[in-house]
């Protein structure tokens, strides 16, 4: 069993080799890519939908509600993002019930790609939120002194989001190697089924933190939106 998709190399030729990390990550994209296209070429307004359709917007609805929760605000801006880590990573970890796959988040450089995409995104979301200067302020609160601390923070937990994922997809992959070699037949099914069920667990896990660190950078000024604008009472 292959534990490590870096070290499955189909094509070499001096420095360049592709691996089965980045195949296999191509092909995700190229699986979502397609399926997302099938699923929404002939959409309807209806009341007589498809059962693709149908499951698209169960799976669209039940983000923007994870969404919503996590960051009380307006789930639209944050949905493209979010939304497509989740699949991205739940694909890749369901894809592994089929022979000859490994997962590229069995691999620390797409995991660690993922946790830069979030690094990344954060400042982008909390500038656009707060605009610039109101954003950096916040890394010298409550005294300049806490600049080193807050920047490290910034690092340590994008470096925690990739670890966190790598090391879980890892140790159930060594588990699974692990139990093949001493009981090779029943063992090795229970625990695909529940790496399936591990690899939806943590693709939710990062999807949510990465909502949580959005958030806390579009709200961490101005407090949330639903702060800002309480619903109106009555004057009856």
């Amino acid at each position: 069993m292959t534990i490590n998709p870096d070290n499955v190399v189909y094509w070499q030729w001096g420095m360049l080799h592709l691996n089965a990390t980045i195949v296999f990550t191509w092909l995700v994209m190229a699986l979502l890519t397609g399926v997302s296209w099938l699923v929404t070429r002939r959409l309807s307004t209806g009341t007589r939908i498809s059962h693709w359709q149908n499951l698209l917007e169960v799976l669209v609805i039940g983000m923007r509600d994870q969404i919503n929760e996590v960051s009380r605000q307006e789930p639209g801006r944050y949905l493209p993002f979010v939304g497509t880590l989740f699949l991205f990573i739940a694909t890749a970890n369901l894809l592994n019930i089929v022979p000859g796959y490994t997962a590229p988040t069995g691999s620390l450089s797409t995991t660690t790609a993922l946790a830069i995409c979030v690094f990344v995104a954060v400042p982008i979301y909390g500038i656009a939120h707060e605009g610039p200067l109101d954003y950096l302020k916040h890394y010298v609160k409550p005294t300049a002194l806490m600049l080193p601390f807050n920047i490290i923070g910034e690092i340590s937990r994008t470096i925690a989001l990739a670890v966190r994922l790598y090391g879980n997809i890892m140790s159930g992959t060594v588990i699974v190697a692990i139990l093949l070699s001493l009981t090779p037949y029943l063992f090795p099914v229970v625990m695909q089924l529940l790496g399936l069920l591990t690899g939806m667990i943590q693709a939710y896990i990062f999807a949510v933190l990465a909502m949580v660190y959005i958030a806390s950078a579009t709200s961490a000024h101005g407090g949330r939106e639903t702060d800002r604008n309480p619903p109106a009472t009555s004057t009856d």
